[in-house]
């Protein structure tokens, strides 16, 4: 975009000297054409020799004015082609952009907004029956997993857990009585953010002995609300592929 604007820039420079030129030839025959008329009454020989001079020399000039004109036309038609091709160019930018910051939101880069659903997870208050795991009265990575899974399903377009945005790169992994998410070590409640269609989204979660049924047999305590405003952040990691690489088609 800059060299084309360092060229539109020289070609009006030149349309502007070109433009100059030919302002100042034009004088410059005029003033040639009244020196011919002009005389201050000399002998007919010299007379005769002084117009044949200034004749040839307003030719001369006159072939000269014409080329500068025929190159003012030229940079003229070149400097309008320049001036639509930038004008096509910053359509052309302007639609790149766009598609850029549909894609960076599709892949989780950008902070988005819209209905959707909140679900907190916490732990059970219940004590365990005698014999039984109290591991299944916690939280646990794979019950974040199932809920997102869910959403997924359910059409979620945009997910986080306690503001951490859930990609293509993310992790849920249990860490002792905390859960890693993007690696940050969270404890519960946990917060689920998704956007989507809120009543959709909600009957996936409550889908008959489904993962809420599960959670909630073991009084683990879940609260799913719609709002027609949920803000999920963007991913915020850096990511680098080191193995990953684009296939060549060609």
């Amino acid at each position: 975009m800059e060299k084309l604007k360092e060229k539109l820039f020289q070609y009006f420079t030149l349309f502007l000297v070109f433009l100059t030129m030919g302002i100042m030839l034009s004088i410059q025959v005029k003033a040639v054409q009244s020196g011919g008329i002009k005389t201050l009454s000399p002998a007919p020989s010299t007379s005769i020799a002084r117009a044949e001079e200034l004749t040839q020399e307003l030719k001369k000039l006159q072939e000269e004015k014409q080329n500068l004109e025929q190159q003012l036309s030229e940079l003229t038609k070149r400097f309008q082609e320049y001036e639509e091709a930038s004008s096509k160019n910053d359509t052309a930018l302007k639609n790149l952009q766009k598609d850029v910051e549909k894609y960076k939101a599709l892949a989780g880069f950008t902070d988005v907004v819209g209905p959707g659903v909140i679900v907190t997870v916490s732990d059970s208050d219940l004590q365990p029956r005698e014999g039984e795991d109290p591991n299944l009265y916690l939280v646990h990575d794979e019950d974040l997993l199932r809920i997102v899974n869910e959403l997924k399903a359910g059409g979620a377009e945009a997910i986080a857990i306690n503001d951490q945005r859930i990609t293509a790169f993310s992790e849920i992994r249990c860490v002792g009585p905390t859960i890693n998410i993007n690696s940050t070590r969270y404890a519960p409640p946990y917060v689920i953010k998704a956007i989507g269609d809120p009543n959709t989204l909600m009957a996936s979660l409550k889908l008959k002995n489904g993962i809420i049924d599960t959670l909630e047999f073991y009084g683990i305590k879940v609260q799913i609300e719609t709002s027609d405003k949920v803000v999920v952040p963007a991913y915020n990691e850096p990511v680098k592929l080191f193995y990953a690489k684009p296939v060549n088609h060609q």
